[in-house]
């Protein structure tokens, strides 16, 4: 390089110091001073169901840890897609967060065009939890495991109806992901919840469902339903005595549902290893550990790059399943 080209990159870097240094002690200074007012937690889905509950008890934890209040918000509606598009468009302060789920981020980016970009529009900061949800049967069809249930589907002329909370939900893709594994023909029929499809369940008119430990094992223990299999890699302490999918045959068989806490994009990097600590401080809490047991869920933590791993690689199983039952909801 001559003298001239090396002058001239001289006085280049020297002009770009003396834009940028002017701010360097203003952004300092916002992120050493992170958190000063409330921090606002979007949960995506409505309140009184399982994720509005876990988001409310990290609230509060996290609350205490930061020094500042920890407000919910629920905006629900498009399966997710309204709560995690409003933070998408948030500004990237460490003041919005999302309780990100296995639908807002890995099941709706295959099935509907969204005002979001899973990888784009997002940092991560950190897992939450995982919740199993437990393979259900209706009483009338006399079954007493996975085997069994497989057999008669095999047996039967028309297709098994199974229920979901709604078209297109993990549940739906869940269901489906078993059925392709076990070779039988299935009727999806979507449900509001889980729990409405109950009496249908009870009285035959649905043949199998996957849903929410934490209603389906009390109607298992009370005979409306009769559970069969739990589908997380190991059986729950909630219920130890009910065999794992993958005990059943099913290998590498996931039938969870995932939360975890995203900012907008572009979040500074001291702000998120700060979000990142106290998040896994606060689910190293034993009273917060047996707080989400009570709703089903077991606590994770991790790296926001675990976290990113977790989406990219949720998103590729779903899509296969997507693809392979060529499944379709109405956008």
């Amino acid at each position: 390089m001559n003298c001239l080209h090396l002058r001239a990159r001289r006085l280049w870097i020297a002009a770009a110091l003396a834009f940028l240094l002017p701010w360097l002690p203003q952004a300092r200074a916002q992120t050493a001073a992170w958190p000063d007012k409330p921090v606002r937690i979007v949960v995506p889905f409505g309140a009184g169901g399982s994720t509005d509950a876990l988001a409310r008890i990290v609230g509060e934890k996290l609350s205490a840890a930061i020094g500042q209040p920890v407000v919910i918000e629920n905006r629900a509606g498009a399966a997710g897609a309204i709560g995690a598009a409003s933070v998408a468009k948030a500004p990237a302060d460490g003041y919005t967060l999302l309780i990100a789920t296995s639908s807002t981020h890995a099941v709706l980016p295959n099935l509907r065009s969204l005002p979001y970009d899973v990888q784009r529009d997002f940092t991560p900061v950190a897992r939450l939890a995982t919740a199993p949800n437990v393979l259900v049967v209706s009483p009338q069809l006399k079954v007493g495991s996975v085997a069994e249930l497989v057999a008669l589907a095999k047996q039967r002329a028309l297709p098994m109806n199974y229920s979901s909370s709604g078209n297109g939900s993990v549940t739906h893709l869940i269901g489906a992901d078993f059925a392709q594994r076990a070779g039988v023909r299935t009727t999806h029929v979507p449900y509001k919840t889980g729990i409405q499809a109950l009496p249908d369940l009870h009285g035959g008119q649905i043949d199998f469902a996957f849903d929410s430990i934490v209603w389906t094992l009390p109607q298992s223990q009370a005979g409306k339903v009769k559970a069969l299999a739990i589908g997380s890699a190991q059986r729950s302490p909630l219920a130890p005595d009910l065999p794992t999918l993958r005990e059943a045959g099913f290998a590498d068989f996931d039938g969870t549902t995932w939360f975890a806490l995203m900012a907008p994009a572009g979040l500074d990097a001291a702000i998120v290893e700060r979000l990142n600590r106290e998040v896994n401080a606060v689910l190293r809490d034993p009273d917060l550990r047996a707080q989400f047991q009570r709703q089903g869920a077991e606590a994770l933590g991790g790296t926001p790059q675990e976290l990113s791993a977790l989406v990219r690689e949720d998103g590729q199983r779903w899509a296969s399943v997507i693809r392979t039952g060529g499944i379709k909801i109405d956008q």
